[in-house]
């Protein structure tokens, strides 16, 4: 970046609170107010206390944002890590939901000291390893099972305890037999969530769901302890905050289930947690870019001290700091407001809190996961060319049929055999083969020989990120074999941050066969020339 566009940066640290506070602030307070109702409803979901949400939020807030590596994140409780957290607290606590907890609190500290390991080794790369639509279809797994899962509280109805096809099969039971107070305010919440984007309004959606749904249950009188003929609608949280803190039980650390949520906790949340801070970087005017390392640390070191207390994991938020970056926020400061105002509604303000109705905040869920597994996303990937669509739709069997684990392995195992049936070499599956020569003192040419793939471009991606900016970058794939969508998206995306850094970049070489009509699809630069 050159001085110029360096003099124009917000300043960091207690400068750019001096300088900026009035923007952070603003725009700390409107993601607050998303962010009450979503950290309430991620915990439920979850198995954990509603209390567990706000925790790992105001953690994510006061803490995070002073140490990590990013400028425009939220850190905080996410839907993707729903059914990880889930499924740890029902296999690891074996009926008891509380010991469940417990265990996974401890699951959750171990797992965010592998978290600081990984930053620590400078792993945050990795996450380039995981294909584009295995990833997409692990999240749009996990989006059809928080609609399965929460469609029940949205009808007010507690499934048979069983697999994630039993609770799914139980979906018509639950419709013939809901509770119409429930199933109003969830049906009011839907519509405002759909009809308010349409009004052009800046407040957020989930706020006035939030606040009709209160004012029903109070019309309803859902029970002011929140209990109604002995089921739980209301959101119940302790008068004082600091009773909510809870311990972790490390008892089960020498179980293969321990091992399995801790490995699941590292897995998701940090590939969650890089992809979103990746992506929150593209949206940024200022066009700066993370430190994806240092903010995998400082994520870590906030999960540690959110586990030792009772909270849940946290990642880098992509609604949230979406919503971030657009109300106007300058620095990290904003995400540091955040979560003061978290901790000062809930230490001063938990009455408020107890009166939202679990159907509301259910209902922010189901709509969460919907845009995770919406019909776009499948025709997104679809157009992006078949083979991604079989490894997206076969990650996403995976992860209901088995578990988050199998499905993401079984997406890569396709991708990889894929690539193996199209002619990639054996010895370039895994290791790349490309040359950077400077053709005079402003051009470079990147010469690649052989394929590009997922599971070999990292020392091209490192190498590139090595480069002076302000220079012409030439890609030449003229002695290619295989290029395929996951390298095609790296560099549209390294183009695009290059050249908003004064540099440019070219593409040389006709592709002989592409997979798709999309402009990333992958594709054949040369015949096989092995035989």
């Amino acid at each position: 970046m050159s001085e110029s566009s360096l003099a124009g940066l917000p300043k960091t640290g207690l400068a750019g609170l001096m300088e900026n506070w009035r923007a952070d602030l603003q725009a700390g307070f409107l993601v607050f107010l998303i962010a009450l109702p979503l950290c309430l409803g991620i915990a439920m979901a979850s198995g954990f206390p509603p209390s567990a949400g706000i925790i790992s939020a105001i953690i994510g807030g006061l803490l995070v944002s002073r140490i990590g590596g990013s400028h425009l994140t939220i850190n905080g409780p996410a839907a993707g890590l729903i059914v990880v957290v889930l499924s740890a607290v029902q296999t690891l606590g074996e009926g008891d939901a509380m010991a469940g907890y417990r265990y996974t609190l401890a699951a959750i500290v171990v797992a965010s000291v592998l978290q600081i390991l990984l930053g620590v080794f400078k792993a945050g790369r990795l996450s380039a390893f995981f294909p584009a639509s295995v990833v997409h279809g692990m999240l749009a797994a996990i989006g059809l099972i928080i609609i399965a899962t929460q469609t029940h509280v949205m009808l007010g109805v507690t499934p048979e305890a069983g697999s994630l096809f039993s609770v799914i099969a139980q979906i018509p039971n639950s419709l013939l037999n809901m509770r119409l107070e429930n199933a109003l305010i969830s049906f009011l919440g839907l519509l405002i969530l759909m009809i308010w984007p349409l009004t052009g309004s800046r407040f957020p959606a989930p706020v006035i769901v939030v606040l009709v749904g209160m004012l029903f249950a109070w019309h309803f009188d859902l029970g002011q302890d929140g209990i109604t003929n002995g089921t739980n609608f209301l959101v119940g949280i302790p008068d004082n905050f600091w009773a909510g803190f809870n311990f972790p039980d490390f008892s089960k650390l020498f179980s293969v289930a321990f091992w399995e949520a801790v490995i699941s906790i590292t897995l998701v949340g940090s590939l969650e947690s890089l992809l979103s801070a990746s992506a929150v970087d593209r949206l940024d005017s200022y066009k700066r870019s993370s430190d994806l390392d240092r903010d995998l640390t400082a994520v870590g070191i906030g999960n540690m001290a959110a586990g030792l207390i009772g909270g849940l994991p946290m990642i880098a938020e992509i609604v949230r700091s979406s919503e971030n970056v657009n109300k106007g926020a300058r620095t990290a400061w904003s995400n540091f407001f955040h979560g003061l105002l978290l901790l000062l509604f809930v230490v001063f303000f938990p009455g408020l809190i107890q009166s939202i109705p679990l159907a509301s905040l259910a209902v922010l869920l189901v709509y969460t996961g919907y845009r995770l597994a919406s019909p776009a996303t499948f025709a997104r990937v679809m157009n992006v060319g078949k083979e991604q669509f079989l490894m997206f739709v076969v990650t996403i069997a995976g992860v209901l049929a088995v578990d988050l684990l199998a499905g993401v392995a079984l997406g890569i195992v396709v991708k990889l055999g894929i690539n193996l049936f199209r002619g990639v070499w054996l010895g370039n599956l895994f290791k790349i083969h490309f040359t950077i020569q400077q053709q005079d003192d402003d051009t470079r040419v990147i010469k690649l020989s052989g394929s590009a793939l997922f599971s070999n471009y990292l020392p091209l991606k490192k190498a590139l990120a090595e480069l002076e900016p302000g220079k012409t970058i030439i890609f030449d794939f003229t002695d290619g074999y295989l290029i395929d969508h996951t390298v095609m998206e790296f560099i549209h995306e390294f183009r695009q941050n290059y050249e908003a850094q004064g540099g440019h970049c070219q593409k040389v070489g006709k592709a002989l066969e592409t997979f798709s009509d999309h402009a990333l699809a992958a594709r054949l630069m040369t015949a096989d020339d092995r035989k």
